[in-house]
Order: C-alpha cells, then sequence, then structure tokens
C-alpha cells in the first residue's frame, strides 16, 4: 500500500492526446501530493504537438512548465533522447523520488536506471499499448520485447489495462515474472455532462478516436444508405483527426451521402468531445481483429479508451468482437457484436434506433456498467493494493 500524502513522484510519458497518464496525473494532484514532476514526449513527429518538457506541481498546483518546440529526429536516437531526458530532469529537480510512474517501456526504462542510480524508490511500468508483433523489423520487434521484459521483471509494478497482455506474454515469449496486475481504463464519471433521455438526437450514430482504416469507419459508410431508407433523418458523426479521412470523404460522395455524414476533424478538447457524445444516441467501434500482415492487432491486447467515454455518455455500442471485454458488454447489454457487414451494421443501427424501449434501457445499462470504471475508484484501489501481489 502507497500512502499519498507527503509523496514526491515522477510521471513519464509519450503524448498524442490525453491519455491515463494524464488522469493518473489529475488524480496525483486532486490529492495534493507533495510534489509531482510531469514529463512529456511527443509520441511522433507532429507540428501540433509540443517538443519534449515537464511540469511541477508542489501542493497540487503548478510552479513551472517547460516544453520546447519539437523537432523531427530519427526515431533510435529520439528514444535514446527521451531516456536521458528523463533521467537528467529527475535528477535536476530533487534529490529523491518516491514513485516513478513510467507509460510505456521506455519511460519505465529510465525508472528503472534511476532506481538503480539511487534516485527512486519505486517504479511501476503502466502499460497502455501491447503487441507481440510491435513492429515489423524483427530487429526493432525484439529489441522492444526485450526492454518489455526487462521492466516488468525490474519494476516494482507493472499495470496492464488488459488482462490479455500478461498471458500474451507468457504465450508468446514464454515470459512470466514480475508484479504484474489489470488496471483498466477508466473515466471521470461525475465530470462527465450526460443529457435526458429527451434531449438526445436519437437517430445520431457517432465515432471517436484517430481516423485510421483500420478502426471501420469506411464499413459503417457502406450501410448509410440502407440505413436512410428507415431512417430518413439519420445523423453519422465521425469526431477526430487522421490520414484516413480524405479517403472516407471521398467514399461519402461516391455514396451520395454528404447530408447524413459530418465530419468534425480533431477536436483538441476532451470536454468538447464529451459535450458532442451527450447528444448523440448510439456508438460504434469497428476494430479490426488482425492487420494488414495478419498478426493480431493492437486492440485485441488493449483496453480501448473510447469504449468507457462512449459508455459513460451513455452511448450504447456497436462493436466487433475484438476487445477483450466485448461479449462481457453484449452480456449486459449494453453492447452489441457485429461483423463487417453493411447489411448487418445497417439492421444493428435501425434496429436499435427504432426500438425506443430498448434504447431506453441499453442507454440506462451503459451508464451503469461505466460507474465501476470512475478514475478515482480505479487509482484509489491500485494505491491501497500496491505491492499485494508477489511475484
Amino acid at each position: 500500500m502507497i500512502e499519498l500524502k507527503n509523496k514526491k513522484i515522477v510521471i513519464a510519458t509519450h503524448v498524442y492526446t490525453t491519455g491515463p497518464a494524464q488522469d493518473l496525473k489529475e488524480y496525483l494532484l486532486n490529492n495534493k501530493i507533495k510534489k509531482l514532476l510531469f514529463i512529456g514526449h511527443p509520441l511522433f513527429f507532429n507540428k501540433k504537438l509540443k517538443g519534449s518538457g515537464y511540469e511541477i506541481y508542489k501542493d497540487g498546483k503548478l510552479v513551472e512548465e517547460n516544453y520546447k518546440k519539437i523537432k523531427k529526429i530519427i526515431e533510435p536516437i529520439s528514444y535514446v533522447k527521451d531516456i536521458i531526458l528523463n533521467i537528467v530532469w529527475c535528477y535536476k529537480y530533487d534529490k529523491k523520488w518516491d514513485l516513478y510512474v513510467g507509460s510505456d517501456n521506455l519511460n519505465a526504462f529510465s525508472g528503472v536506471v534511476l532506481k538503480w542510480l539511487g534516485k527512486v524508490d519505486k517504479v511501476v511500468y503502466y502499460v497502455i499499448d501491447y503487441n507481440p508483433k510491435r513492429f515489423n523489423n524483427n530487429l526493432f520487434n525484439k529489441a522492444y520485447h526485450f526492454i518489455d521484459q526487462f521492466c516488468v521483471r525490474y519494476c516494482d509494478e507493472t499495470w496492464n489495462v488488459s488482462p490479455r497482455m500478461e498471458p500474451a506474454r507468457k504465450k508468446y515469449f514464454n515470459f512470466s515474472g514480475g508484479r504484474q496486475k489489470v488496471v483498466p481504463i477508466g473515466i471521470w464519471f461525475e465530470r462527465i455532462k450526460r443529457l435526458e433521455y429527451s434531449e438526445i438526437e436519437k437517430h445520431t450514430l457517432v465515432f471517436m478516436g484517430h481516423v485510421l482504416e483500420k478502426q471501420g469507419v469506411q464499413y459503417v459508410l457502406d450501410a448509410i444508405p440502407i440505413i436512410a431508407k428507415k431512417i430518413s433523418d439519420f445523423k453519422f458523426i465521425v469526431i477526430g483527426g487522421g490520414n484516413y479521412i480524405d479517403i472516407l470523404k471521398e467514399k461519402v460522395k461516391s455514396l451520395d451521402i454528404e447530408k447524413f455524414v459530418y465530419f468534425t476533424g480533431y477536436v483538441e478538447k476532451h470536454e468538447d468531445i464529451e459535450n458532442l457524445l451527450a447528444r448523440c444516441a448510439v456508438a460504434v467501434a469497428l476494430y479490426e481483429e488482425k492487420d494488414e500482415n495478419g498478426n493480431l492487432s493492437f486492440s485485441y491486447f488493449a483496453d480501448p479508451a473510447k469504449l468507457k467515454s462512449y459508455l459513460a455518455s451513455g452511448l450504447p455500442v456497436l462493436l466487433s468482437d475484438v476487445p477483450y471485454n466485448a461479449k462481457e458488454l453484449e452480456n449486459n447489454k449494453c453492447g452489441i457484436i457485429i461483423d463487417y457487414d453493411k447489411d448487418e451494421i445497417a439492421n444493428a443501427i435501425v434496429d436499435l434506433m427504432r426500438d425506443e424501449n430498448k434504447l431506453k434501457e441499453y442507454r440506462g445499462n451503459a451508464i451503469n456498467y461505466a460507474k465501476q470504471f470512475d478514475w478515482d475508484d480505479i487509482f484509489k484501489n491500485v494505491f491501497n493494493t500496491y505491492g499485494d501481489r508477489k511475484p
């Protein structure tokens, strides 16, 4: 068990949008820990992102912030740079830290080095994404999993967001060890503004996320001509940016469904996304089980955050049978498993939207199911049970 009062904690992460590392930061700040050093590195080069930098908080208040301008650096060199900066900033801003949380294996690796150097007392490896075939390049893939297993072995705890991660290490690499536990993705349940059933747009479907081919939005577009014949005021909102949007827009034109589809583009503030979600009736998450090379996808091993956001907003989810909890959502009547077939997609959407009693039931079930994943409860539990499981 870790008592947070008077603790000095470091969080190091790679950043694209907000994620569990930022939620952990918020939880710790709400608990007004003595000192927090939050380190962020860009996940990849994007002119909209900040470069590597840090934030320092004392008793819950920001006292210093310093982010550099992003620069394009060759990936292996960028990885080494991030590890070195983590170590330098931890040395610079305190003599010793009580806890270091590294979100991904490179950041966790820095924490292990700092522990060996006597600068950190405890280290947690927070695993958001995991895949046995992380890189197509075999050398990179072996290096990635060598570091992953190193971190699991030498960190004091490993927090896997999905129950599929620990078995995957055993199945694909015959590796077991360390203190591994499941710490699922959460939501700030009370913060989300849910609308009354009478206020939502009952014929509006929504997708939220990084718009890539593997997210399956194109299958929904194929189904819209069928849906429109039965629901004349149907609307499909696509929230997010991505390199696949232009292709989807061309598909919308070719199917002559422009009046049914609205692309928001990238939305920076999560609160704005939540407000958009709250207006809608149903959400979609068509993850693909395998990538173009036939390997199991990241979504298969992960705990997709968007599902929790959908459910907490009161949105039943139409999803493929890929995430570990897909059948659980269906059994709790807050999700419906569908395939990539346009007729099946159309029938599921029409059936749910045109049956108000069913839509109300699934909406209530979604909200009730999501309550258990409030971040306050998740992090309170994980710190209360810290160190309970033996290797």
